[in-house]
């Protein structure tokens, strides 16, 4: 299960590092600013999940691979950004596979340190959306995961998938598959079909109100 989540836990970093650098070159930040958010989009929610299980010093700090990895998702995002611009769509996939392996390497890690069923649910969750919304909040945007789309459900159904495969004693890579599956599907689905949650009406003062106030 180690290596598994090592493995799955790199290819989640570099991918959301990249969408990190891609909102930095968005906002004309310089190379540092680049490289600040495609570390913030790629470690913030293992950093989160690492703390709060005790599985200090987090990982994305204490090994040298994840900082690579983000660095490297920077550089290249930085020097090709027109390149990668024009594949747009296929990076939003490749956000999409990102919150699916993040939702489902977080969920083992988490059951791995003895975290409750519910509990590893929502460090899964954690893991998949955190470096999205820190990345989204430094740049002055309402993170994705708290408007219409389906990005945080999503996550959940992933993980949730893991844990239950975990309570029934199933091989942990089928169920790590099937989970990073369902979740991965949702979101492009969402993506695709404009699948989205209920959206907040709030009611609009008519012109009698504005006369009274």
């Amino acid at each position: 299960m180690e290596t598994l989540v090592l493995a799955l836990d790199l290819i989640g970093t570099f991918v959301f590092a990249l969408s990190g650098a891609m909102a930095a070159v968005r906002h004309r930040l310089d190379i540092f600013g680049v490289l600040v958010l495609a570390f913030t989009a790629g470690n913030a929610g293992g950093i989160t999940r690492d703390l709060l299980i005790g599985a200090v010093p987090p990982a994305a700090i204490g090994d040298w691979r994840y900082v690579v990895a983000s660095v490297v998702a920077g550089l290249v995002t930085f020097w090709g950004y027109r390149t990668i611009h024009r594949i747009r769509d296929a990076l939003l996939i490749f956000d999409a596979l990102g919150l699916a392996v993040f939702a489902v390497s977080g969920t083992l890690k988490a059951l791995a340190f003895g975290a409750q069923p519910i509990a590893a649910v929502l460090l899964g969750m954690v893991t998949g959306i955190g470096g999205g919304m820190l990345r989204d909040v430094l740049v002055g945007q309402i993170p994705t995961v708290l408007r219409a789309e389906l990005y945080a459900v999503a996550a959940l159904a992933g993980a949730s998938v893991v844990v239950i495969g975990q309570v029934l004693e199933i091989r942990v890579v089928p169920v790590a598959v099937i989970g990073a599956a369902l979740c991965f599907g949702l979101r492009l689905m969402a993506l695709r079909r404009g699948w989205e949650l209920p959206v907040a009406r709030p009611i609009e003062p008519d012109a009698t109100d504005d006369h009274l106030t």
